[in-house]
């Protein structure tokens, strides 16, 4: 059975209503998302910002802001570090950007007495809803690591995996990508994308299946796979999981989606984190940022397990 955002959704009331910290709340966009995650069962949130700016714009949106606890902080940097120190100290589910710039908010979140670090390094994960994909895709990194090394791609697709894990997919099919599914010493990606695929056969990447190098077709597209006999293949265009060679390749490809994919539904977070991070564009729809939430809301879940 095809599964899309709709299965998240009804897995976060499965799990019960989370909670969210908000840093710097003083953003009409994210007031919206948050007000309506709270009215479909999603999440509460607790909204620190500047109170007095936050009921102004509440007040234009016909927001009830008394539902929520707010922190009165008017300074942006102070205010993001008593957001992150509530997720910090488990008074939170989950942390959410909003009118804070991103380089300040990711300072929150890489504070070394209140932020959420855990050892390893953050990467970010995009989940796609596609209307004419049988199954949920992850495209990863798309916005945080630019160019990630072979250690970076193993602890890319760690970080992932429990993500998978929250989305229902308990052994999710990762494909390395290149230009070509052969490996070319003079093209980098495709021996580490091979290294990779080692590393997963001797154990050392657990709980998934690695099989790259892999063409973009290849791996999401059955037809393609069988066209090019590729049927000695683990992944035969049925990839839960895009590991893009490098940024510029990710967020191409994620923008080429969004903009040209007609009713595509999406939500991002920033993994690697003590609990998830929501790092939403001002460009995102309002309905990405809901999903972004409900995304963050599972993935809680699914941490929680492994505490």
């Amino acid at each position: 059975m095809r599964k899309g955002f709709d299965d998240i959704i009804s897995k976060v009331k499965e799990c019960g209503m989370k909670k969210v910290a908000v840093s710097v709340a003083q953003d009409s966009a994210v007031l919206e998302a948050v007000r309506e995650a709270k009215k479909r069962g999603i999440a509460d949130a607790i909204l620190v910002g500047d109170e007095a700016k936050i009921r102004e714009i509440a007040a234009k949106i016909d927001m009830n802001v008394d539902d929520f606890q707010i922190i009165n902080e008017p300074d942006d940097i102070a205010a993001s570090l008593k957001a992150v120190k509530l997720a910090h100290d488990g008074e939170v589910d989950m942390y959410m950007k909003g009118l804070i710039d991103t380089k300040n908010f990711l300072k929150s979140v890489l504070d070394k007495e209140v932020g959420l670090r855990t050892g390893g390094p953050l990467s970010h994960v995009c989940v796609f809803d596609i209307p004419m994909v049988d199954h949920l895709l992850f495209l990863t990194d798309v916005a945080f690591m630019t160019y990630p090394t072979l250690e970076d791609k193993v602890n890319i697709i760690k970080n992932t995996i429990p993500v998978c894990k929250a989305c229902g997919i308990d052994t999710p099919k990762v494909a390395p990508l290149a230009a070509v599914e052969v490996v070319n010493p003079k093209m980098p990606v495709t021996v580490e994308a091979a290294e990779l695929t080692r590393m997963c056969e001797a154990g050392e990447i657990t709980d998934c299946i690695v099989d790259g190098p892999l063409s973009l077709d290849l791996a999401i597209d059955p037809e393609a796979a069988l066209h090019k006999k590729a049927t000695d293949r683990k992944i035969q265009g049925d990839a839960d999981v895009l590991l893009f060679p490098d940024i510029h390749a990710g967020n191409l490809v994620y923008k080429a989606i969004v903009h040209m994919v007609p009713n595509v539904k999406n939500g991002c977070i920033l993994t690697g984190t003590k609990v998830p991070v929501i790092l939403t564009s001002r460009s995102d729809t309002f309905e990405t940022k809901v999903n972004s939430i409900a995304l963050a809301a599972v993935v809680a879940e699914e941490l929680k397990k492994n505490q």
